[in-house]
């Protein structure tokens, strides 16, 4: 039988909140307040409110420290679910309790079965992506997360004593500045950058491509013939939207000579690797990064299918761009397959570390030491996207490239996927993004207490609530002269 909604989610959330007691969730506050002259300084400042910026909150509340939480978008529409994707569900197994934190009455399951019932659940095959962002935003309101949005982040800049970081914000308002002791970046994909886009499409004015993440209204595409470049998950779901949308045509061109058949990474996914990757030598970090890199995840069984589906949808193999040429309000693709005539393009060729992209990034940016700044991987096995990852400390937290360019570096951590590299994939995905958030908070608090032991310390020695009062017993004679 079907709950009744409204009454069963209340249920839910009345045993969260029990559960929250029981755990003492959030943890009492400890941290010392701060201060700039008279300007208040916040414990953490997370950028980004998608699901890494609200599993870093969660954890750091359970520590007991307080974040806030910027994201540029409107309530609702943070990350990329009801913006940017285009799946139909998500690419992850249902089972996965994401950012729950091991606590049952979090997960997408409690919240799903409280609304639609438990047969609902095992009909499901894979999560909705749009019920998924449903989820997050209920995520938000029940574990008290302190996001403040339609507020973008335009400039980071540690303070010149390497005490605190500042933050340039802009709202509808107008803008101003906050400090931190600490910032999170929970910027997603392409947290350090953005799209990575291929040369050919300078030939084309901008109204005729697009990259897969960028938004737009498909419905343009309609009557129209499209290229997509890439077969990937992402281009499968934009060839599926303008094939939807009432495309003339979608020409998938694929570099590859077939589809990779084996996701590497979800095999790649235990225990041992999520706790264990931060321990492993650089070399063989680099190892299992870039054989994932080059085994290539294949788009998911229902995209695909999802795209096939269309008589008027095309699988070109061994097809890479050679170049490209406007024709009027069209253009010629030149692959080794032939010439290909196109209205529109779009490419979907992933991400890349860019801080040039990012204008907000101008001054850590240059100052942030890569992989490439000190490894050297073994002949053949070069990686552009690793050798640009950051390479990070034991907290997340930038390191500089040139000692003492930019003090207070270290007080900004990367919880973004760049940090695949040095942490593992904990920081972004849904599988083990609960995992990183707690190693995440954990250090963190960590590095606090070591900051301001002073402080502990002296509240220590001022502790002064007694356990006993010296009422408790009557102090015996000495044996001679008892009775």
């Amino acid at each position: 039988m079907t709950p009744d909604p409204a009454s069963s989610l209340a249920a839910l959330e009345a045993r969260l909140a029990q559960d929250l007691d029981y755990l003492g969730w959030p943890g009492r506050n400890w941290m010392p307040p701060r201060q700039v002259g008279n300007e208040p300084v916040l414990d953490v400042a997370v950028i980004g409110g998608g699901q890494a910026g609200l599993a870093a909150s969660v954890a750091l509340m359970q520590q007991g420290i307080r974040p806030v939480v910027f994201d540029r978008a409107p309530a609702g529409h943070e990350g990329p679910w009801a913006t940017t994707a285009r799946m139909e569900t998500l690419r992850s197994p249902k089972e996965l309790t994401g950012p729950a934190m091991g606590l049952p009455a979090l997960t997408f399951r409690a919240w799903f079965e409280a609304q639609f019932g438990r047969e609902a659940w095992t009909a499901m095959d894979k999560i909705p992506r749009l019920q998924w962002m449903h989820y997050l935003v209920w995520y938000r309101r029940v574990m008290g997360v302190d996001v403040r949005n339609d507020t973008a982040v335009t400039g980071i800049r540690p303070l010149p004593d390497a005490t605190a970081v500042r933050l340039a914000l802009r709202t509808p308002q107008g803008e101003h500045s906050v400090l931190a002791r600490r910032v999170v970046l929970a910027t997603g994909r392409d947290g350090l950058g953005g799209p990575a886009i291929p040369a050919f499409v300078d030939a084309l004015p901008r109204s005729q491509w697009a990259h897969s993440s960028d938004e737009m209204d498909y419905g343009r595409l309609k009557g129209l013939r499209v290229g997509v470049v890439g077969a990937g998950s992402s281009a499968m779901d934009s060839a599926a939207t303008a094939l939807e949308a009432g495309a003339h045509s979608v020409e998938l061109l694929i570099r590859r000579p077939d589809l990779p058949r084996v996701n590497k990474g979800k095999g790649a996914g235990v225990p041992g690797l999520t706790q264990g990757h931060w321990d492993l030598p650089d070399e063989l970090k680099w190892r299992i990064r870039h054989y994932i890199n080059v085994a290539n995840v294949p788009p998911p069984h229902g995209s695909t299918l999802r795209v096939s589906g269309h008589a008027n949808a095309f699988f070109n193999f061994g097809c890479p761009i050679l170049s490209v040429e406007p024709v009027g309000d069209a253009m010629r693709v030149h692959t080794p397959k032939g010439i290909f005539e196109f209205d529109f393009l779009i490419v979907s060729t992933g991400f890349k570390v860019d801080w040039a992209h990012r204008p907000e990034f101008a001054d850590i940016g240059p100052c942030v030491r890569a992989w490439k700044d000190r490894f050297t991987p073994a002949p053949g096995d070069e990686d552009q996207e690793l050798a640009d990852s950051p390479d990070l400390g034991p907290v997340f937290e930038f390191q500089q490239r040139v000692p003492g360019e930019c003090p207070g570096l270290a007080r900004i951590h990367c919880f973004c996927y760049p940090a695949a590299l040095s942490h593992g994939t904990v920081s972004g995905d849904i599988p083990a993004i609960s995992e990183g958030a707690k190693r995440l908070a954990g250090g963190m608090a960590s590095l606090f207490y070591r900051e301001d032991f002073d402080h502990h310390y002296a509240n220590l020695e001022a502790y002064a609530e007694p356990e006993l009062f010296g009422d408790e017993w009557v102090p015996a004679l000495p044996p001679q002269e008892r009775n």
